[in-house]
């Protein structure tokens, strides 16, 4: 894996001008098996995630630089979107359409991710009960996070650790995997070839003994400070 590079999900991100986040997510246009989108978020700062395009980052050595500013980052488009649910308090009357969303929803306001919040005040003072936040992934491309199940034909496996990529082509290569039991784990490259479905986690044409069997590879360890 010479000319590829490594997309540890959970790993620092840096804009040009210092430290702006951490790669929560990564996208996948699963036709081109390419990403696409790094999703960055600031760290103790849930909720303004961005969508990166990959043309935007450098990576070398386990290290991701943005070619952006931390103002311009912020400017990127948002990595989740916060609807009101109809028929909140307030807003008993109106649809989704009507009342509409805030995809900056968060400052001071603390949002929930994939959740409910409660009690938020709304527009001209009104108070909505109940809003949902929702990851964005562009249309016809899919996301990969750290930690989601990966299964071998005969089974669980193990979980995503990240991806790697061809520096040139943008293709995934490798998905890289943590294998086994906590006595016995190791981190494994599995060829891409072998992914058969990256929806509700990654499903593979391997069986369990086929992963066993790959030798281990070292991937980056990023800081799990940020949950």
């Amino acid at each position: 894996m010479a000319d590829t590079v490594q997309f540890t999900i959970g790993a620092d991100v840096s804009c040009s001008d210092g430290a702006c986040g951490k790669v929560t997510r990564v996208i996948v246009d699963p036709i081109a098996e390419s990403v696409t989108h790094l999703v960055v978020e600031p760290e103790h700062r849930r909720g303004l995630g961005r969508l990166v395009p990959l043309s935007l980052v450098d990576a070398t050595d386990g290290q991701i630089q943005l070619r952006r500013t931390k103002a311009e980052f912020e400017k990127l488009d948002p990595a989740e979107e916060t609807h009101f649910i109809p028929g909140s308090s307030g807003y008993a009357g109106y649809g989704p359409g009507e009342v509409g969303y805030w995809p900056y929803f968060g400052a001071g306001m603390g949002t929930g991710v994939g959740g409910l919040d409660r009690g938020l005040t709304g527009f001209g003072g009104g108070t909505v009960e109940e809003t949902i936040t929702s990851d964005t992934v562009p249309t016809g491309e899919t996301d990969v996070r750290r930690g989601d199940q990966v299964r071998a034909t005969d089974g669980d496996i193990g979980r995503v650790k990240g991806l790697v990529i061809d520096r040139g082509s943008r293709h995934v290569t490798h998905v890289l995997l943590q294998e086994g039991h906590l006595w016995g784990r190791k981190e494994v490259a599995i060829p891409i070839s072998a992914v058969t479905s990256t929806i509700d986690g990654i499903r593979l044409n391997m069986s369990k003994q086929e992963v066993q069997d790959l030798p281990p590879v070292d991937i980056d360890h990023p800081s799990t400070s940020n949950g």
